[in-house]
């Protein structure tokens, strides 16, 4: 192709192919399953890979009509872990889906 045509049809060909990778990963991601916890094991939190919260536990042993501060604390910690968990499976998972230079980014907004 003359000019840099052969290169933008290449170019184009990835990002395809990195989209329908990065749909597949999304996929994988809403089925996965990470979990943090926080107060040695009294607070639980389950989240997809998409961050998306599935299941909190808490253990009898920390609720405290006394101390409600405490519990909101270890929730809030055991929930912002997951989520940081979640994302960081997310990286992992698209790092080696994504074109060079892409960033992490797609067009339609995918990731």
């Amino acid at each position: 192709m003359p000019g840099g045509m052969g290169n933008l049809g290449k170019i184009m060909e990835q990002v395809q192919r990195a989209a329908a990778d990065a749909q597949k990963v999304d996929a994988e991601l809403g089925q996965a399953r990470v979990e943090a916890q926080s107060g040695g094991g009294l607070v639980k939190v389950a989240a997809t890979g998409k961050a998306e919260i599935i299941e909190i536990k808490i253990s009898k042993d920390v609720v405290d009509p006394d101390d409600v501060e405490t519990l909101e604390d270890l929730v809030t910690v055991a929930v912002r872990d997951a989520i940081e968990k979640a994302n960081a499976l997310r990286e992992e998972r698209l790092r080696g889906v994504m074109p060079p230079g892409m960033g992490g980014q797609l067009p339609g907004g995918l990731f």
